[in-house]
Formats: C-alpha cells, sequence, structure tokens
C-alpha cells in the first residue's frame, strides 16, 4: 500500500547541495581597490524553523568533530529538516541622523577591525556585538563564502535559536524571513531612493529640492520581506514614542519629508524592504536556488521622471541588447546569475573596464557561466556584464535631461514674456 505522507517540498534539499557545493568551490578573494584601506564583511545565517507536522525530538546538528560536508550531510538527512522552512536572518540598523544607511534591512556585519584576522573574523565579530550570536559555537556550521564579500553561512539547530541580544545604537530590529519569500515573484517591487545628495553634496535646501524635482526618485528592484519571526529592540528611540515626538515642527517635517524618503525609517509599521547592497549580495545565494529566474526578474535602475526615463531607455536600448546577447551566449541552464541593482564585480575581459566599479546603487552579483569575461576560477559574473557600461549612459542621460529641461523651461519663459508684452502693448 502506497504512503499517503507528502514527499519533503525540496527546498532544504536545494538548498543542502547549494551549501555544498559553496563549500567545496569557495570564491576567489577580491583584494580592496588600490584607494581603499578599509573592509567590511557581513554574516549570512540561515536556521531551519520545523514545520507543525514535523517536529524534531532531539535537533542534530552534527559532531563538530567531522569534516563541514559530513556535517551538512546529517544535519540534512533528518526528516524534520527535509520538511522545515529554511529562514536567513536580517536586521534593521537604527535610526541615527547622518547615517546614509539609516533605517535600511541588512545583513549582521559591519568594517573589519584591525585585530581581525581575517573577513571572517571580521563578521564573526559583528553578529556578536551587533546582534548576540555567537557564530563560534558548536551549534553553528561554517560554510563558505559568497562573491566579493566573504560572507559566513550558518545557522543554529532548531527549536533552541539562541536568544539574540540587539546593540541599540545598531539595530532597531532582527527578522527571520521564509527563503520560499525571498524567492517569490509576488514580493518583487521597488524602493525609491533620493539621489539629490549624490549631485549636489554642498548644496543649500533650496538647491537639493531643485535638483529632486527635475530628477525625482530613482527607482531600484527590491523584495518586500515577510518575516515569520521578529524581535525589537525596545531600548532605541522611537521604540515607545515620548511626548516630544509629534512636537516636530511642520518646516522640519516638510524638510525630511523633501530630501528623503528614509525619513520614517524608524516607523515600525513601515514595509521592510530588501535592496540595493544587501540584495546583491543575497542574489548570489538565492539565484543558486530554484526556480533560477533571478535575471528574469531583475529590472535596471531608472528614475522617476517620465521624460527622463524615456531618454534613460533611449541611450540605454543598445546597450541593454548587447549585454543580453552576451549574457545569453554563456548562460547554463538554471545556473543564471543573479538579482539585484548591482554593479560588475571583478572579471577578466577584452573590454577596458574599471574591476572595482560599484555603480550607483549597491553591489554583488551571482555566478554566471560563459565562453567570454571568464574569471581565474572558471566563473563571472552575469548582472556585472548586463550593467556594463550602464551607469555611464545613465550619467550621460542625466546631461541630456538637464539640458532639455533647461531648454524647455527657457522656451517656455519666452513664450510668457511674448505673451506678457502683447497684452501690456
Amino acid at each position: 500500500m502506497e504512503s499517503s505522507r507528502p514527499d519533503p517540498p525540496g527546498l532544504s534539499s536545494h538548498l543542502h547541495d547549494v551549501l555544498i557545493d559553496l563549500h567545496q568551490r569557495p570564491y576567489p578573494h577580491v583584494p580592496n581597490p588600490p584607494a581603499c584601506k578599509k573592509r567590511a564583511s557581513v554574516a549570512l545565517i540561515l536556521r531551519v524553523r520545523p514545520t507543525y507536522d514535523h517536529w524534531p525530538t532531539a535537533p542534530n546538528i552534527g559532531d563538530p568533530s567531522l569534516s563541514p560536508e559530513e556535517r551538512l550531510d546529517e544535519f540534512f538527512s533528518q526528516s524534520w529538516v527535509q520538511y522545515g522552512d529554511p529562514e536567513v536572518l536580517f536586521i534593521k540598523r537604527a535610526s541615527r541622523a547622518g547615517d546614509r544607511w539609516t533605517g535600511h534591512v541588512a545583513l549582521p556585519g559591519g568594517k573589519r577591525d584591525p585585530e581581525d584576522a581575517d573577513d571572517k573574523a571580521a563578521a564573526i565579530r559583528e553578529a556578536d556585538e551587533e546582534i548576540g550570536f555567537d557564530l563560534t559555537t558548536d551549534d553553528c556550521i561554517c560554510v563558505g563564502n559568497l562573491p566579493e564579500r566573504v560572507v559566513t553561512t550558518s545557522w543554529g539547530s532548531i527549536p533552541d535559536s539562541p536568544t539574540l541580544k540587539l546593540q541599540p545604537t545598531e539595530v532597531a530590529s532582527t527578522h527571520w524571513i521564509p527563503l520560499r519569500a525571498l524567492l517569490s515573484s509576488s514580493l518583487r517591487t521597488v524602493e525609491y531612493v533620493d539621489m539629490s545628495q549624490r549631485f549636489s553634496r554642498q548644496g543649500s535646501f533650496l538647491t537639493r529640492m531643485a535638483v529632486r524635482s527635475m530628477l525625482g526618485w530613482m527607482q531600484f528592484s527590491a523584495v518586500r520581506l515577510l518575516p515569520s519571526e521578529t524581535q525589537h529592540c525596545s531600548s532605541i528611540p522611537g521604540f515607545v514614542p515620548d511626548e516630544k515626538s509629534g512636537n516636530t515642527s511642520l518646516i522640519q517635517r516638510f524638510k525630511s519629508w523633501c530630501l528623503s524618503n528614509q525619513a520614517d525609517s524608524g516607523d515600525l509599521n513601515r514595509p521592510l524592504l530588501l535592496w540595493g547592497l544587501t540584495l546583491g549580495i543575497l542574489a548570489d545565494f538565492l539565484d543558486m536556488l530554484p526556480p533560477h529566474t533571478a535575471v528574469q526578474q531583475w529590472n535596471y535602475p531608472t528614475f522617476t521622471a517620465p521624460d527622463l526615463r524615456l531618454i534613460v531607455s533611449i541611450l540605454t536600448y543598445n546597450l541593454r541588447k548587447r549585454n543580453a546577447r552576451m549574457v545569453k551566449l554563456g548562460a547554463r541552464p538554471n545556473e543564471t546569475a543573479s538579482d539585484g541593482e548591482t554593479a560588475a564585480l571583478p572579471v577578466t575581459s577584452n573590454i577596458p573596464h574599471d574591476d572595482n566599479e560599484v555603480g550607483i546603487g549597491g553591489l554583488g552579483v551571482g555566478r554566471y557561466y560563459g565562453p567570454s569575461d571568464r574569471a581565474p576560477d572558471g566563473t563571472s559574473y552575469a548582472v556585472g556584464i548586463m550593467l556594463r557600461g550602464y551607469y555611464d549612459k545613465l550619467r550621460l542621460a542625466i546631461y541630456f535631461f538637464m539640458a532639455w529641461r533647461m531648454t524647455l523651461g527657457s522656451a517656455a519663459a519666452f513664450a510668457a514674456w511674448k505673451l506678457l508684452r502683447r497684452r501690456l502693448q
């Protein structure tokens, strides 16, 4: 008689294969650009949440004396893991004045200190300092790294997930997000970013307002996050509204609204969005998992101003088509590159290219296999190829747009002057 027990959903099995592959084929180390002396690293922390019908009686993370491959095999052989829901741990950064990453969703991590032996050590130290997660215990398996940035991949046993200790000046909250949610096309969205401060760093409020009124917002691909578990740092300013929180002057509120869409980053009801740098890092990992459609879901960064958007589309049309053909020539089925508003990572090519270019919006790409742009380990990066030359065209589009707007404004002013002159005669 056939069993009525359903087969495992399969995501844990694919995750097992991906982690084994990451361990056996580590990505090459990428040195700092010549002018950059600092390094930063983050920890990609994974766990498997058991489902109601497959709850573990004695979770087994494996004997620490075994090799990582053996520990992974032992862990994923358990029924509750096979039927479980893999999840990733994110943090929401605390709101701080002057911090360009204020309120952003990120992975735990930070800058490397002189006492850190390597990038991995920096990620381990930052995870402990920011959220109180000790990645050196026997309950964690260090798997490997992702491209360009060394990213520790680990998880703790379930259901005895460690209690997190959030650093209030660094972390506002932590969120466990199912991999299923990160892979879902229905949760794809966009993030709007104020770029006026990039183009007028030394300008006044009025200068930035003028730039904002012309350019509008810059639009990036994003993923809306649906946490299965959230922990807030209740000691952060604003977690419990105080008497002064509602007394901000109308002028200050107007300036905050005009100059940054992150003004409400401390709002507990604001949607959690994954984009930019962190999405780029995660994209490398997510594209290794089915349905392998990250490139198909990826959209080029653009602007919300309709005429600027049209100019960008026209100026980049041939470039986007050419780069897409280059990617298609070398794509391996089901191993396409990753997602995100990313920039090129170091690759070798006959085309002149800045290996350390990071573009405007962020960085991070996934594995790509092709006859050209081959890196020393046989891989290169599809989104990097897709974005090659794109930001140069984007800057050119902005110059055309400024000239167009000034011409249009001058023509409108001249027409108004002529009309006024006729009426006065």
